[in-house]
């Protein structure tokens, strides 16, 4: 459990090859209402990748009060089988970006696709380039990888992590805390439309807010690319 409601959970094929994704897609999870209707849910791959094939599939499961997912997957034991497909997506970090700065913010298991960009993320600095991730909780119980953050942020002077609560502080307060939602640590970024691409992920109404505010500040449509979770029963 990285939190009291989201589970962390690594699959492999059961035909043991090896997965290909682009750090930044996402999979499907196939499965069946009680009442026998199909259904999928999806989820961003957690696993920390570079764009190669790798043998497991990681991903942060969020708990929903009656949800079909989470009575599949908070049950699942260890071992257990789950049919799936995928990769889907284009959330994902383009190499022929020429950009100077990434402005990546998120809320609950929306940075899970920053976690398996953290390869990508790396290689920006050796061109000069910054990265800001912006996270946003409630309080520091939900925040998810955090410490896998901080500690990269530690080894690359070029990435810079912020952690906002919106609920109630961390315990013992970090230098990059903020309270308030990621609009406080956003706006304290002050977005340039010259030279920062920006990408969005997680609760509809932060994606929906912080596009606003970076089109507001100038960034073009193009330079703010977005990926909404909806939380579905």
């Amino acid at each position: 459990m990285l939190a009291p409601a989201v589970r962390h959970m690594a699959f492999e094929r059961a035909d043991g090859a090896p997965f290909a994704f682009v750090p930044g897609q996402f999979v499907q999870i196939h499965f069946n209402y009680a009442d026998g209707k199909p259904t999928k849910r999806s989820y961003s791959v957690a696993t920390i990748g570079d764009g190669s094939a790798v043998g497991r599939i990681e991903i942060a499961v969020s708990y929903v009060e009656g949800g079909a997912a989470t009575n599949l997957l908070a049950n699942l034991p260890d071992g257990g089988m789950v049919d799936a497909s995928g990769p889907y997506g284009r959330f994902c970090l383009d190499d022929k970006d020429a950009n100077r700065r990434y402005l990546l913010v998120a809320t609950g298991t929306g940075v899970t696709p920053y976690r398996a960009m953290l390869p990508q993320l790396d290689k920006l600095g050796a061109r000069g380039a910054e990265v800001a991730l912006v996270y946003g909780a409630r309080n520091e119980t939900e925040l998810l990888y955090s410490e896998e953050f901080e500690a990269f942020a530690k080894k690359n002077p070029h990435f810079h992590f912020y952690a906002c609560f919106s609920r109630a502080p961390r315990s013992q307060p970090r230098a990059h805390d903020r309270n308030g939602r990621v609009h406080v640590a956003l706006d304290e970024l002050k977005p340039d439309a010259t030279h920062d691409i920006a990408y969005l992920c997680g609760n509809p109404d932060m994606v929906d807010q912080a596009f606003a505010m970076l089109k507001e500040a100038g960034l073009p449509v193009p330079h703010i690319r977005r990926e909404k979770y909806v939380s579905s029963r």
